[in-house]
């Protein structure tokens, strides 16, 4: 396979995967024409994980991959180690690739003497040794702020509006399940040409747990809907968004969203009749026992990723990947 990466800067770029999504740095990898870096990682006696570097990074320019998914505190300390190894082994400069930001759902207090563990993993990536973080889909894009390093916000949009584009469904209807995802859903409805329809929904008890949907604003009466969103995780509110649309009258539901956390009863819940298919990406590895024999169904977000890594390390414009598909999206 031919290198994207010129010959003569191929000696100062070092790519790495962790553990926690070893199969999309392969993927990236083998797009760029270069060979994962030589890394050992693996537990202590005691339970402490244990990093080491097996190769020279002296003055290189090093990507580490790995999202901090399930189990999160443990794929977080690893990549925090994993930076720190590499800061004291004289790497030039560390980009932190995080395809799935963990702890981005408490990014402020929602009632009293609560952390907002969204900036401390910030403050941590930064101590440890990061010169740049590169993240997909942020549940708030604010979150670029809690940062006092360059932060990339990539976007896996194009990646799923292409696939309902190739599908060119009839008669559908963009829907957002809250109105916090208006703006992303205007994007979907632009590329994808359809109308749009926003759910408003509330949450009480439970610590929030519970959702009630209070009003469904826009025609979905016979159309096909695709619910946007940026995560799935225990599956409950898109659960409850699919029957309500049902209820008005639609079809079966596609579902598109950019991470699949898909904890606890998620699983069983999106074999609902109501949900037709569940469209994800890779930032967080989806076995086959997950994929519900083909109702979810994952495409790579490798491309993606590696055009953002081969303009970073050329110091070409990252948010130029969106504008040549005709996307406004700052990074």
């Amino acid at each position: 396979m031919s290198s994207l990466i010129d010959q003569e800067v191929r000696s100062d770029f070092r790519l790495f995967a962790g553990r926690a999504n070893p199969a999309l740095g392969k993927e990236i990898a083998g797009i760029l024409g270069v060979n994962l870096g030589k890394i050992s990682i693996g537990p202590f006696p005691n339970s402490e994980t244990r990093v080491q570097i097996e190769e020279s990074i002296r003055g290189t320019d090093i990507y580490i991959i790995q999202p901090t998914c399930e189990p999160a505190n443990e794929n977080l300390m690893e990549l925090l180690i994993t930076i720190d190894a590499m800061k004291r082994a004289s790497a030039k400069q560390i980009t932190a690739i995080i395809p799935y930001f963990g702890y981005a759902r408490q990014d402020h207090k929602t009632t009293g003497r609560e952390p907002i563990s969204a900036k401390l993993v910030a403050n941590l990536l930064t101590t440890a040794g990061a010169s740049r973080v590169m993240g997909i889909d942020l549940h708030v894009p604010q979150i670029q702020g809690f940062f006092d390093i360059p932060m990339d916000h990539l976007t896996a949009l194009t990646t799923l509006a292409n696939y309902f584009k190739e599908k060119d469904i009839e008669n559908g209807v963009i829907v957002a399940p809250d109105a916090g995802r208006a703006k992303l859903a205007e994007k979907y409805s632009d590329i994808l040409r359809l109308p749009l329809a926003i759910m408003h929904k509330r949450r009480n008890g439970n610590n929030g747990q519970d959702v009630k949907f209070v009003e469904l604003v826009g025609e979905v009466e016979g159309k096909t809907p695709i619910i946007i969103d940026d995560e799935i995780a225990t599956g409950g509110s898109i659960h409850q968004q699919a029957q309500a649309l049902a209820a008005a009258g639609a079809q079966p539901a596609y579902v598109s969203i950019t991470h699949g956390v898909f904890v606890g009863a998620a699983l069983e819940r999106l074999q609902h009749p109501s949900i037709r298919e569940v469209v994800v990406t890779d930032t967080i590895p989806i076995p086959a026992q997950k994929q519900l024999d083909g109702k979810i169904r994952v495409l790579s977000i490798a491309p993606l990723l590696a055009a953002a890594i081969l303009r970073v390390h050329q110091h070409r414009s990252v948010s130029q990947v969106f504008k040549e598909q005709h996307l406004d999206f700052p990074v």
